[in-house]
């Protein structure tokens, strides 16, 4: 009889009698020890975070948790109001709104942030030297006709409150790393290409604070959904508890709806 196959795995596995989870017991290692947050960082990296990772790691899982009725909270709530047998469906509708604009930012900037070290030798050693870099990009990202992601808020046009703290925890933590800085220069200097000031967004310092996490490019999105799942799932619950809002989003939206000749709209 030929041997069965084989599907290596560094994460979950199980028998019988026991169940373990990146190579420890989950109840006797794992269940009542470790936080779900040092837990996912651990999934993800398969590094067990030091007490610094783990704090920098949570408050960015906090911060992008919600936002108020975003996109994302409104999919999820009117989705749950047609189908509240399936919350699943809901909870993947605000999760599938994960893009360019809402959520998919923290990848974007990440993505952005790095390509600009890579092209680096050395990083600068100074503020000076960080502006410099970041003046580069901001004006080689303009000059292609593309946004520099990060940039600008919808609602916190003075300033987003997350990102001066996940800077004072990362200092904190000893954790303030390229990324961090490089994005904390293109704050400092952007208005000179784009003759205006936008605020640094959450969405964008996450994605500066998670890639100095070691958070992979590919894998920053997908954390940001995990924050988000927890935020979502927050909203059915008080349409359970309170139900009223979807109702309203549809019934305004569909009761308002006017016919409109399509050549008269073109």
């Amino acid at each position: 009889m030929a041997d069965a196959p084989q599907f290596p795995t560094s994460l979950g596995t199980s028998d019988l009698a026991t169940m373990s989870l990146l190579g420890h017991d989950v109840t006797e290692e794992l269940m009542g020890r470790v936080s779900f947050g040092e837990l996912a960082y651990w999934l993800i990296t398969l590094e067990r975070p030091t007490p610094q990772q783990s704090r920098l790691f949570e408050a960015v899982l906090i911060g992008l948790a919600d936002h108020g009725f975003t996109p994302t909270a409104i999919a999820t709530r009117v989705t749950f109001l047609s189908a509240p047998d399936s919350i699943q469906g809901a909870l993947a509708a605000g999760l599938l709104g994960g893009g360019s604009r809402f959520l998919g930012v923290t990848e974007d900037t990440g993505r952005f942030l790095g390509d600009v070290l890579a092209g680096l030798e050395t990083p600068p050693s100074d503020e000076a030297g960080w502006d410099a870099v970041a003046l580069e990009a901001v004006r080689a990202q303009h000059e292609a006709g593309r946004f520099v992601p990060g940039l600008g808020h919808p609602v916190h046009k003075d300033g987003d409150p997350r990102t001066p703290r996940l800077v004072q925890i990362a200092h904190e933590e000893g954790l303030y790393g390229p990324h961090l800085a490089l994005f904390e220069a293109i704050g400092r200097t952007h208005e000179q290409v784009l003759g205006k000031r936008l605020p640094l967004n959450g969405a964008g310092v996450s994605g500066a604070a998670l890639a100095d996490l070691g958070i992979p490019q590919e894998l920053l999105r997908g954390t940001v959904l995990l924050a988000r799942c927890a935020g979502l799932l927050g909203h059915i619950a008080e349409e359970i508890r309170s139900p009223g809002v979807a109702a309203a989003i549809y019934d305004t939206v569909d009761r308002n709806a006017v016919y409109v000749d399509p050549e008269a709209r073109s």
